[in-house]
Formats: C-alpha cells, sequence, structure tokens
C-alpha cells in the first residue's frame, strides 16, 4: 500500500488464516503514542516490550514499530486527526498498539478511538481483568476478580442516531413519531408543548412550554449479536473458562437488549451445543421433563467441562461483580453496558491505569491494543504516571501474537516491580512503606525483575 506522508519499515507482514495470526519473527507493528501523557507512557513501554521479546528469543524474534499519528500530534502535523496514512497502515499490517488520544473538541471526529474502530471493523472491546498481586484496592478481595469482558463495539451507542433538543430534525423525527406511532409517541412525558404547559402550571420556575427533548436511537442487530458470542464462547472454549454471561437490559428495552439476549442464546444452542449448556436450554428441559431433569442434565454437562452460558441484568451486575465475583468469567455485553463494567471491575483491582484493552475483528485479523485511560494533560512530559494499561495492553498483543513466552516475561515483571515497592506516585500513595519513582524508572523496574519472581499469566 501507498503512503502520502509516511515511509514503512522493512519488516514481516502479519498474516491471518482460519482464524488463526500467522505471526513472522520481524512483524511491522504500527504504533501510536499518544496525547498528553502518551509519549512518557509509550516510552517507558516499549522498552519494556523491547527487552521481553529480545530476552525471550535471544534476538531470533523482533519487533519492527513502524509510528504513526492520530490526535493532536497528527493535527499538528498533518492537520488532520486522523491520517489517511494512520489507517491504511493499522489496516495492512493488521495489528497494532496506541496510547491515549484527545477527543476533538468542535466538531467533525466524535471520536478518534470509535472512528478508528469503525473504520477497521473491530466489532470486539476485549477487557481482561485481574487482580495483580500487591495493588492497592478499594475492596477486600480483589484476588477474587478474574474476568475478560467482549463488548459489543460497533453497534449500541458506538452507533447511536441522536437529535439535539429543538433542531429542526429532532422536530421532524418527533413529528414522524406522533404520526406513525402513536402509542409510542404517548409515552414521551413531554414531547408536547401541551404537556409541557400542563406541568408548568403548577412549577412555572423550572422552563418553558418549549419543546427541548433530546432523541437517541441504539440499534442491536442479530448479525453483530453473532459474531461478537460466537468470539467469547470460541474464547472461553479454547482458554478453559467456566462460563460466559450475557450481561443485558433486556427486561426494560425488550427488543434491542433482550433481543441480545436471545439471539446469543439460540446462537449458542444451534452452533456450539457439543461445548456448552445454557440456560435456555434448561428451561426447555424444565418445560418438557420437569426441574430435577433440569438439574441433572446441566450438572452432568458442567461435570463434563461444557462452558455454563447464562444471563444477568446489567443492574444486578454492577452489584455481583462487587459482591460475587467468583460467579463471573467471560463476560459478553453491548457497548454502554460494557463500558459501565469495565471502569467498575478496572477501579476494584487498582484502577483504570493498570487496565489493558484491546478492538480485534475475528475475521479479519485486524486488532488494535490501547490504553483503556484518558490523556491526563496536566501530567504530560512529566515522567510521573502509570505505563501499565499500554504495557499490559502491549502483554495482551503479545499473546494475540502468539510470543507467550515475551509475554510472560512482561507479567512475572510487572509482578515483580509492583511487589518491591518501587512504584509511580498513583500506586505509592495508597501503598505503605513504598517509594515513588518515576514513570521511566518504573519500565525499568519491570525489566530488572523479568527473569525472577512470580509469574501470573493472563489468559
Amino acid at each position: 500500500m501507498s503512503y502520502t506522508h509516511l515511509q514503512a519499515p522493512a519488516g514481516g507482514k502479519i498474516a491471518f488464516r482460519d482464524r488463526k495470526v500467522q505471526c513472522p519473527n520481524d512483524p511491522v507493528i504500527p504504533f501510536i503514542r499518544g496525547d498528553g501523557t502518551g509519549p512518557d507512557i509509550w516510552a517507558a513501554s516499549v522498552r519494556v516490550f523491547d527487552a521481553a521479546v529480545q530476552k525471550a528469543y535471544s534476538g531470533s524474534r523482533k519487533i519492527i514499530w513502524f509510528e504513526t499519528f492520530a490526535g493532536e500530534a497528527a493535527k499538528t502535523r498533518f492537520d488532520t486527526w486522523l491520517p489517511d496514512d494512520t489507517v491504511t497502515a493499522f489496516r495492512e499490517y493488521l495489528v497494532g498498539i496506541k496510547g491515549p488520544l484527545t477527543t476533538p473538541v468542535g466538531g467533525g471526529i466524535r471520536s478518534l478511538n470509535v472512528a478508528l474502530r469503525q473504520l477497521l471493523d473491530l466489532y470486539v472491546c476485549l477487557r481482561p481483568v485481574r487482580y495483580l498481586q500487591g495493588v492497592p484496592s478499594p475492596v477486600r478481595k480483589p484476588e477474587r476478580v478474574d474476568m475478560v469482558i467482549f463488548r459489543e463495539n460497533t453497534e449500541d451507542i458506538y452507533a447511536g442516531i441522536e437529535f439535539r433538543p429543538g433542531s429542526q430534525e429532532a422536530t421532524r423525527f418527533l413529528q414522524l413519531l406522533e404520526r406513525e406511532f402513536p402509542d409510542r409517541f404517548a409515552k414521551i412525558r413531554f414531547g408536547t408543548e401541551a404537556a409541557s404547559k400542563e406541568f408548568l402550571a403548577n412549577e412555572p420556575a423550572l422552563g418553558s412550554s418549549q419543546v427541548d427533548l433530546g432523541i437517541g436511537i441504539k440499534p442491536v442487530s442479530r448479525l453483530g449479536t453473532n459474531r461478537l458470542v460466537a468470539a467469547a464462547v470460541r474464547y472461553a472454549i479454547e482458554f478453559g473458562r467456566k462460563s460466559v454471561t450475557f450481561v443485558h437490559k433486556g427486561n426494560i428495552m425488550k427488543f434491542t437488549e433482550g433481543s441480545f439476549r436471545d439471539w446469543g442464546y439460540e446462537l449458542v444452542d444451534s452452533q456450539f451445543a457439543d461445548a456448552t449448556y445454557s440456560w435456555s436450554r434448561w428451561e426447555q428441559t424444565k418445560k418438557s421433563l420437569g426441574e430435577e431433569a433440569a438439574n441433572s442434565e446441566m450438572k452432568s454437562a458442567l461435570r463434563e467441562g461444557k462452558v455454563l452460558v447464562k444471563d444477568a441484568i446489567a443492574d444486578i451486575t454492577l452489584q455481583q461483580v462487587l459482591t460475587r465475583a467468583e460467579d463471573f468469567d467471560v463476560i459478553a455485553t453491548l457497548n454502554l453496558n460494557g463500558d459501565y463494567l469495565s471502569d467498575a471491575l478496572a477501579a476494584q483491582v487498582g484502577g483504570i491505569g493498570i487496565a489493558p484493552g484491546g478492538n480485534i475483528n475475528y475475521h479479519t485479523g485486524h486488532a488494535i491494543f490501547e490504553a483503556t485511560h484518558g490523556t491526563a494533560p496536566k501530567y504530560a512530559n512529566l515522567d510521573k504516571v502509570n505505563p501499565c494499561s499500554v504495557i499490559l495492553s502491549g502483554e495482551m498483543m503479545l499473546r494475540h501474537l502468539g510470543w507467550s513466552e515475551a509475554a510472560d516475561l512482561i507479567s512475572r515483571g510487572l509482578n515483580g516491580a509492583i511487589c518491591s515497592k518501587k512504584v509511580t506516585y498513583d500506586f505509592a500513595r495508597l501503598m505503605e512503606g513504598a517509594t515513588e519513582i518515576k514513570c521511566s524508572e518504573f519500565g525499568d523496574n519491570i525489566i530488572a525483575h523479568m527473569e525472577g519472581g512470580s509469574q501470573s499469566v493472563r489468559s
């Protein structure tokens, strides 16, 4: 592929066949440093990646880094937030990694992160959440958290359609709704001036009778659901996970989130019946043979090592991941629910600063691993912040490539560095007896602990 401003380095290309990554010994991997604290984080992280690869393979394998640009750096250099060259590089080389990016203000691209995900159809946001020994946590037993979230990455609110309150488009849509679907329009409490006036007769200080009403539409499709659920179930089977939970709000949003649940069960029961046992199958057996037979069938399936597929309402899930974390393993959910769950679980194991993430298309092989936190501009160029989100995302990336030996070294090094209590400020202020060190020094500390100490492999 041709580039306008960038020069691609010499190296091998990652391929993808039969849902498996084919990685050469010298893969070209595009990267984006990121905005704000991004350059500091990347400088520490890339040294950790290169050291792990060198130690694991003694020079027989090496990553060829290809710098690309997005966000403020791209705007400054090329007068665009997301240059075509960057998209081309991630498309051509399949797998890449990035730091945090600024969300442009005042129109244009709503979110650079979302734009990259949609342009490459990265339909899975993969968020493993697992406690690392020694990390300060606000909960009593963070070690119970060991979950992998499959968050749908292209539908729901990411593909949502919104109409600005009071705009001509909002008015036209409300008129269409009132004309074509009067029963549904009637559910909108303040959709007309008459309704507003009736309320304001007793509370005039609360506003005017003008219809200012925000409208949003969230699309959820069977195909979008099926490919996410298939990816989550295949992951659970491959890595020996015990369960997959569909998290939804289908009790209220019956035809979007409720359909997500129903389509998920249909796919599992038709395509993965040999390796799974679902609550929907339990319900069918209970209906035909009784509850005792259904319970016996489920217990037998679980003894055989089949993956239990179940579902949970989103609001109770946010409570139960605190009180019964061991009940959750792999989670498959829609975009907004996944956003809430990912950040809530990250808080349980030490915060968003150590939460890794990957955005993956399991059909084309395209994947972008990334920091899950923001740019934190007030800390830019201070060599201060925790680089763990990018480092653990890189560890995910190495496992994705099949370079598990290097990934294991990163995991071992990070565990050792944390247990040494020589950590960045966010950990140091919460750990008794800790010594605060710089971002770059923490990267060095991880490298120094790669050869010894305990190892925690993230699957």
